[in-house]
């Protein structure tokens, strides 16, 4: 699967939208910071929705994480320094298929008790009438995201803690899920709340400890990018990076990432109370941007820039590895304390995903509450299993996800074009964008987007 068909789905899906939409990834990226500080609408209840930014902050908080980090580092040390380039690809081209699915999942959001939700499951349902394909959908990111990627963040927080300090893995891991439990059990807005504070302190503090490293090794940096090109096409072997290892693994870490078409962000996209369903499509484009160009090349430099990738280490200690060589030996707790912030706010992200998901396919208390004691127990139990095992899950879970999503996206997207072009028209006008259910008139049993609802807000 990973070795074939998704590297073509995922780069021809990408490329596909990227042409459809005109570049959007590129043409609006300016527009993405303008509205990224837009204030949530109020609702008919006169209760204010979760705001772009606290939306953003929700998919990062699942996207910024061990990915960033350790699943970094494993692509290099896999694939050679070429994984670099291909992280990159999948980053620019994903950004079109990101949009589409963000910007549906607004179209398609549904009320509840805390605002909104919505993702794949619910556009699947609504938008192509096949609520046997959002049922499948919503049992498989369930499984992924909320235990499946969660054993993930908490065997790399394990492995860091006990590299820096010596912690044994299972102490790690109950601490872990005992704080698990406290905030999950708040709900969406303390989950909203504890990532808008959280998310961008933690990126900034890692971009300034990364461009520092470039600063004092900025005469290497020319080789360094000669380094990566080289390898991403096979003209210079090093560490056992082919062309075909360095595709497949800056793809397969690419994906883990930055989610891109995997239809886990539009999850957190259908929460924001936004006037325009492309303004969140544009928020979450510009995620797939913080994440894999600065913070997951953040973490690509200060690797390649040590020479450590050729050490036979991997992973979380890798990358420990790496920045310790720069800084000594205090940075292997930094980065023990960092994966714990990157990784934590996953857990939250990931378990939220899961969350939304049961409640698309029934809404049971009994159920939430089972699939909470879950997580906490696959917390547990990430924290002490084998590397090699979770990562192999992840990459089964993802693939599954992907394919499912990408084809909905792909059978949808004239819905997101047209929502574009509306947008479009409106900017051209000067307008504060707002879109209504008649927008696109073929368009039925929209919630929330009605004029009436408008007037209200």
């Amino acid at each position: 699967m990973w070795s074939y068909i998704l590297i073509v789905v995922l780069v021809g899906a990408g490329l596909f939208f990227s042409i459809r939409t005109k570049f959007v990834q590129v043409k609006y990226f300016g527009e993405m910071f303008r509205i990224l500080g837009d204030k949530a609408l109020l609702s008919s209840e006169g209760k204010r929705g979760l705001s772009s930014f606290q939306a953003f902050c929700i998919s990062a908080a699942s996207r910024v994480g061990t990915g960033n980090i350790a699943g970094v580092a494993t692509a290099i040390a896999t694939g050679g320094p070429g994984a670099v380039f291909w992280m990159w690809l999948i980053a620019f081209l994903g950004a079109g298929s990101s949009f589409v699915e963000s910007t549906l999942a607004q179209i398609y959001k549904v009320k509840d008790k805390d605002g909104f939700r919505g993702g794949p499951a619910y556009y699947m349902e609504k938008g192509l009438k096949s609520r046997w394909m959002g049922i499948l959908f919503a049992v498989i990111i369930t499984f992924c995201f909320g235990l499946i990627f969660n054993t993930v963040q908490s065997n790399t927080i394990s492995i860091a803690f006990n590299e820096a300090f010596g912690f044994s893995r299972f102490s790690v891991g109950v601490v872990l899920a005992i704080i698990t439990a406290v905030v999950i059990f708040g709900g969406v807005k303390r989950i909203a709340n504890f990532s808008q504070i959280i998310v961008p302190i933690m990126a900034t503090i890692y971009i300034i400890i990364a461009l520092y490293i470039v600063l004092i090794n900025i005469t290497e940096v020319p080789a360094l990018f000669a380094l990566i090109f080289k390898n991403a096409f096979g003209i210079e072997q090093v560490a056992g990076g082919g062309l075909g290892a360095a595709i497949m693994m800056g793809i397969k870490r690419g994906l883990f990432s930055n989610e891109a078409g995997m239809g886990s962000a539009p999850n957190a996209a259908a929460t924001a109370s936004v006037s325009h369903p492309v303004k969140q499509g544009l928020i979450q484009t510009l995620g797939v941007f913080v994440d894999t160009i600065i913070i997951c090349s953040a973490t690509a430099f200060m690797i390649l820039l040590s020479n450590d990738y050729m050490s036979g280490a991997t992973g979380i200690q890798l990358t420990q590895s790496a920045l310790s060589s720069h800084l000594g030996e205090w940075a292997k707790i930094f980065v023990a304390v960092a994966i714990f912030l990157f990784a934590f706010t996953s857990v939250i992200g990931n378990y939220y995903y899961g969350e939304t998901n049961i409640e698309f396919i029934k809404e049971s208390s009994p159920m939430i509450f089972i699939y909470r004691l879950a997580v906490i127990g696959m917390v547990l139990f990430g924290a002490v299993v084998d590397l090699e095992l979770v990562w192999g899950l992840a990459d089964l879970f993802m693939g599954v996800m992907a394919l499912i999503n990408i084809l909905a996206i792909l059978l949808l997207g004239k819905v997101a074009y047209k929502a574009l072009n509306d947008y479009r028209r409106q900017r051209k006008e000067k307008k504060d964008p707002v879109f209504y259910a008649d927008s696109i008139p073929e368009l039925i049993d929209l919630e929330g987007w009605s004029k009436k609802d408008k007037e209200m807000e």
